[in-house]
């Protein structure tokens, strides 16, 4: 059942007539180059020339203080790591590492390479040396940008392209006037690698263009709908796209007040925040919201009445932990669809349109897609294929980072972005995530989503988490094999293992119910973001069976 909008003065609020009607060529003099542009000018230095100086820019919650710093005291602070940055001969074009903890130093820092022309490179603070060094070799990074304790993960003699190490301990200490300077570029001026988790393969360096900003500030206003009085909290660190476009550069486009909070999840932490800081508009990770759907009640210990819009994203959010979030808070939770690669939300759910759980929502106004077979051809609403996206548009990477074969091969002969998700669309356009490509489930000639799979086994009331794999069969082809973690009371028993494969077959089909159930402690997941890890999960398949 679809959960209708809840009553408010949403930006967007006629999504048929805008979707109709927007294209991004009203936003022809940033993106095709009639006006010298630069990301980081829109997010802060415009709102002080336009008499926003005072506003808040951001809470930092670090144990248990709080520090506010002003849209004047932010720029004061950029200005500080330009003059250092200039006075060093960093310019336009030089990769510069950005490595440290999710304090208003790293998005700062971020920030001041983007505004003096170099192309900042966020790097996730929980990294240890191999995956340090490897993306720095990887992009020949000639800055690091660190703190002195994170500075002993990396060994500075084994990376020769690294020409300066600036310390924030000691850029705290230099008296240092500030230099405003701007960097004025063209949209295809690169300002941003991000690096995939490497989930699937090597990490790959993402390149995004200064045009992206436009991207940015256009789903903060239609899909985070932030308005001049929203606090916002966006849980992701800077090292992940998520992070750096939604947690920085969208919500500072449209003048938020940020919320930047240390260290890791923790229930009672994050409940205090949303309470002391009155957060008005909270996007997070699906992984995140069944963490607190496990604490059953705690949120009743809490006023949650400010919160007014709640956003997910990194993967597809399982039906029933919406429900629970519209039961227990009292809020839709909104789930969003886009990649690294994309940059930006590309499908969405709006706080002014109805929400259909399940659903990853509909294309953005600007953005059209399709849903299309192996030889490139639009299926019927219903039918299940892979989502395909009519490039361009303003967020969509410039590059791989020196690797045009592989960026080539996202798109197909008619210039169509490939995602490798599949997903059918229904007859109102929303779509409905079915799997990834490679993760697709052929058992006896029929294809199983595992995400139908595992949505399912979350409605039970034993199961906390799931994930589930085909696995070779020599009879069957492959076979569904779920993972799950139990909630506190349950414990593995073949009753409850009778129960589990019973339930997927009278609640989704007697093909798509597992044949076998492995229970685990905790199921192995990619850092702060939470995705599932199949790799690891086929491995621990493997390794059972040569055990």
């Amino acid at each position: 059942m679809a959960l209708a909008p809840v009553k408010g003065q949403y930006h967007l609020q006629n999504y048929k007539k805008t979707y109709q009607q927007f294209d991004w060529r009203e936003e022809t003099e940033f993106i095709n180059g009639e006006k010298p542009i630069n990301l980081t000018f829109h997010a802060i230095d415009r709102h002080i020339e336009e008499g926003y100086g005072e506003k808040p820019a951001l809470h930092y919650v670090k144990d248990n203080q709080t520090i506010t710093k002003t849209f004047h005291e932010v720029k004061f602070e950029i200005d500080r790591y330009v003059e250092v940055l200039r006075t060093e001969g960093v310019k336009q074009g030089d990769r510069v590492f950005v490595f440290l903890p999710k304090e208003p130093a790293c998005y700062i820092a971020i920030l001041a390479v983007i505004r003096i022309g170099a192309i900042a490179c966020p790097l996730f603070e929980g990294f240890m040396t191999e995956a340090i060094h490897a993306r720095i070799i990887d992009a020949s990074g000639q800055v690091l940008i660190t703190n002195k304790a994170l500075a002993k993960r990396i060994h500075l003699n084994q990376l020769p392209s690294l020409q300066l190490t600036i310390y924030t301990e000691e850029v705290e200490t230099r008296v240092l006037t500030g230099d405003d300077y701007v960097e004025w570029v063209t949209p295809e001026t690169p300002m941003l690698i991000h690096y995939t988790s490497g989930s699937t393969g090597k990490p790959k360096g993402v390149v995004h263009a200064h045009r992206s900003f436009v991207h940015h500030l256009v789903t903060g206003k239609w899909v985070l709908d932030l308005h001049d009085d929203d606090i916002y909290w966006c849980t992701s660190h800077p090292g992940w796209v998520t992070g750096s476009v939604y947690g920085i550069f969208s919500p500072w486009l449209n003048r938020a007040t940020v919320v930047i909070v240390d260290g890791r999840y923790d229930a009672k932490r994050w409940y205090r925040v949303l309470e002391d800081l009155k957060v008005t508009v909270f996007y997070s990770a699906p992984t995140a919201f069944r963490m607190l759907k496990s604490e059953q009640d705690l949120h009743l210990n809490y006023d949650l009445s400010h919160l007014r819009h709640v956003l997910s994203v990194g993967e597809p959010l399982n039906p029933e932990v919406i429900d629970w979030a519209y039961r227990a808070w009292g809020k839709r939770i909104h789930d969003t669809w886009w990649m690294t690669e994309t940059g930006g939300h590309l499908v969405v759910n709006l706080p002014s349109q109805p929400i259909k759980p399940g659903s990853m929502g509909r294309p953005l106004p600007g953005i059209k897609v399709k849903v299309i077979d192996e030889a490139g051809l639009e299926v019927a609403p219903g039918t299940v294929g892979q989502l395909a996206v009519v490039a361009p548009w303003p967020g969509l990477m410039h590059a791989i980072w020196q690797d045009e074969t592989k960026y080539q091969s996202y798109f197909n002969q008619t210039g169509d972005y490939l995602s490798g998700d599949y997903c059918y669309q229904d007859e109102d356009g929303y779509i409905f995530f079915t799997g990834r490509k490679d993760d697709l489930i052929n058992t006896q000639g029929e294809r199983v989503g595992p995400f139908e799979v595992e949505s399912t086994l979350l409605k039970h009331e034993a199961i906390k988490e799931a994930a589930v794999i085909g696995k070779p069969d020599p009879l069957r082809g492959e076979i569904v094999k779920a993972f799950v973690t139990l909630n506190r009371s349950f414990t593995p028993t073949e009753a409850l293992h009778q129960s589990l494969i019973q339930f997927v077959r009278a609640q989704l089909a007697p093909h798509a119910a597992p044949k076998e159930i492995e229970y685990l402690a905790e199921l192995p997941k990619t850092k702060i973001s939470g995705k599932i890890l199949r790799r690891e999960l086929r491995e621990i398949d493997a390794a059972s069976l040569t055990s």
